[in-house]
């Protein structure tokens, strides 16, 4: 089905002022086709015939009638805005929300640039066509049928020689809009281009300058800029070409009418009225052509534009509930990998993670360490559904996590993620984040285990700083620890640290294990981390290196048993020993 057919759905709920819009535009036409009638009469039985009144009189119904179409006008754009701007807050509200339900692996696949361009200037595009819709194109037929109708009224035989000018005219227009529709999908592309280079710079500026990078990014954006600049000339182009050649075979037709026109008034078989009430007319007709063809372009933008905005309504969340999915019931804890394979490429590709399998058990603490691209944050991934495994399964306390409702098992599973992303707004509210409802004691505490309540009071306005775009007022440590605090206030049963203290000193991050430590006694922890120091005391410690688990154990049994552990701990703490010596 036609994207643009299937977004007519959106304007459902607002059918009453869609109606009325093209109600009012239909009175619009009939106003306008009665003028050229009028300008007839004034001609034939007013000048010609030196009958001023006439004259008078009808020069006031063609204002009265001027003035009616006006209102008329005035109505339809209201109605037509109306039910347009609507229409573009649905679409724009149902694309959020469906990007909303995205799973990591969806939003892999769509980068941040593409998103913004479909949520912005795509929707604005199909916007601005449904408006000429409702306030123009309705009008297109409604006017070239009734003009027609008039012409032939008026004249018939010079009515059928001027119709074969119409034909023309609509080919070039349709060989102007398969032309023009690609084109205009490409500009839409380069645009999603420059917007990504624009966002990556934007939030990668401090990596910029202290890189001194400023002349590449320029260059970047340039490069961007101009891609988009040459494509959009081209459309320009096309356009330069098509409207005069429009513009051109509406003036021959005035010239054909005056012709063959002034013969016939030449012979007596029309008068002076009759030529300038169908030129009138046949400008009528040529307007619904000559108006398509001045938006063919902004016509082929929406086509392109709505076939993105369904693109992204169409497609499907890589990780959903079942139809049977069950909320999770009260559980101790067990988190269970059972011969787990992970690849990010749904088509099947390279697993990162290969045949895990690998058991916490309640209130245990599991560390997972390796080196970088080994796959621990994949497999932490796993336990909240923020991916869904290619074979195997993970299981809480038995029960597959695919069994359950997404919505149930988050909101029992604390994460602070390998980037600690905060949003606009007080330091509470971005604590309170995962659990709206807690009081200010409960947001103190959780500050407190994650060592972030002593920096937050010595900010002027306390809890209540605001805190910049994405964390900008604050520093790495203190963005981690506020989301430490975030992830800890909603009282999970099970905790995820995705190596979510490397940006703090290791004092602070001594005094964070040691809070830790102390919630978490009933809780099931898993940790990534860099430093070794921070995982000595885990109750289990997991080595994983290209994908796979090559060891576990303790730290004393990694140390006589795995040479990858040791490798790690040499590196680090250079002796070797025991961590309590």
């Amino acid at each position: 089905m036609n994207p643009m057919r299937r977004l007519l759905k959106f304007l459902d709920p607002y059918k009453k002022e869609a109606i009325l819009a093209i109600i009012l535009l239909t009175l619009v036409v009939v106003t306008d086709l009665s003028i050229p009638r009028l300008v007839q009469t004034i001609i034939d039985e007013g000048i010609v015939q030196n009958n001023m009144g006439v004259i008078v009189r009808t020069s006031l119904l063609m204002i009265g009638i001027s003035i009616l179409g006006a209102m008329l006008m005035i109505g339809n754009t209201i109605f037509a805005v109306r039910a347009s701007r609507n229409f573009s807050a649905d679409v724009r509200k149902e694309l959020f929300t469906k990007i909303q339900s995205f799973s990591f692996g969806n939003i892999d696949d769509f980068q941040t640039g593409q998103l913004l361009v479909r949520l912005t200037s795509d929707i604005n595009q199909v916007e601005f066509i449904f408006t000429m819709v409702l306030r123009m194109f309705t009008r297109v037929p409604l006017m070239l049928v009734g003009s027609i109708g008039m012409m032939v009224a008026t004249n018939r035989q010079l009515a059928m020689k001027m119709l074969m000018l119409l034909p023309l005219l609509w080919i070039i227009v349709i060989i102007f809009v398969r032309i023009a529709q690609p084109l205009f999908k490409e500009v839409q592309e380069r645009l999603e281009k420059l917007n990504q280079v624009l966002q990556e710079n934007l939030a990668g500026v401090r990596v910029v300058k202290a890189f001194v990078r400023r002349d590449y990014e320029n260059k970047r954006f340039d490069n961007a800029n101009k891609d988009l600049m040459e494509k959009s000339i081209k459309v320009a182009q096309i356009l330069s070409v098509l409207i005069p050649i429009m513009f051109l075979l509406i003036n021959l037709g005035s010239v054909a009418v005056i012709y063959f026109g002034g013969l016939q008034a030449y012979y007596g078989t029309i008068s002076v009225g009759e030529i300038m009430a169908f030129i009138n007319y046949l400008l009528s007709t040529m307007y619904p052509v000559l108006m398509l063809a001045m938006t063919a372009g902004q016509i082929s933008a929406a086509n392109a534009s709505a076939k993105r905005i369904t693109e992204i309504l169409d497609s499907q969340p890589q990780v959903r509930d079942r139809y049977d999915a069950l909320p999770l019931p009260k559980f101790k804890g067990r988190v269970a990998f059972e011969n787990v394979y992970f690849s990010y490429d749904s088509d099947g590709g390279e697993p990162v993670l290969k045949n895990i399998n690998l058991v916490a058990e309640p209130s245990q603490t599991v560390a997972l360490i390796g080196a970088t691209g080994s796959g621990k944050s994949s497999l932490i991934h796993l336990i909240p559904r923020l991916y869904d495994v290619s074979s195997g399964k993970v299981t809480i306390d038995g029960v597959d996590v695919r069994d359950l409702s997404e919505d149930s098992l988050r909101s029992n599973i604390g994460i602070s993620l390998q980037e600690s992303v905060l949003f606009s707004g007080t330091v509470r509210d971005n604590i309170k984040y995962g659990r709206k409802d807690a009081t200010d004691d409960e947001v103190i505490a959780a500050a407190k285990a994650a060592q972030a309540h002593d920096f937050i009071l010595n900010f002027p306005e306390g809890y209540d700083t605001m805190v910049g775009q994405r964390g900008a007022n604050l520093s790495g440590g203190q963005k981690q620890r506020v989301a430490i605090a975030r992830a800890l206030l909603i009282q999970p049963k099970i905790l995820i640290l995705d190596d979510s203290t490397s940006s703090v000193d290791i004092d602070t991050e001594v005094k964070i294990e040691q809070a830790l430590d102390e919630l978490m006694t009933d809780k099931t922890c898993f940790v990534i981390a860099q430093r070794i120091s921070t995982v000595l005391n885990a109750d289990k410690i997991v080595v994983l290196d290209e994908g796979e688990i090559v060891a576990e154990g303790s730290h004393l049994e990694l140390m006589d048993t795995s040479p990858i552990y040791r490798e790690i701990y040499d590196s680090q703490l250079g002796d070797g020993g025991d961590p309590d010596e």
